[in-house]
């Protein structure tokens, strides 16, 4: 399946609500990012940030299944909606 970029802003952003929702990971997303709660509303509509969501949802499978399983989609969607965001286009080093 190919997103377009409205598609994939709007799976990101189910994705930052559930990982907003996550008592557990969000600790774990703002240390990484250095992002603070203020942080994540105020940029939640920029197409980067988003992919960067999506890109800490993709460091583990685990993260990846929980919410694949709570939004009820394919395991591979995230990967499919990050490709349509600001630098998640595929590179081609030949």
């Amino acid at each position: 399946m190919s997103y377009t970029t409205e598609a994939a802003e709007t799976l990101a952003l189910r994705a930052l609500a559930w990982l907003a929702a996550n008592d557990d990971l969000l600790p774990v997303f703002l240390g990484s990012t250095g992002a603070s709660e203020a942080d994540v509303k105020a940029q939640a509509g920029d197409p980067v940030f988003l992919g960067a969501v999506l890109d800490f949802l993709m460091m583990d499978d685990a993260w990846v299944i929980a919410f694949c399983d709570h939004a009820a989609l394919p395991y591979e969607r995230i990967m499919e909606a990050r490709a349509a965001l600001p630098g998640g286009e595929q590179v081609h080093w030949t």
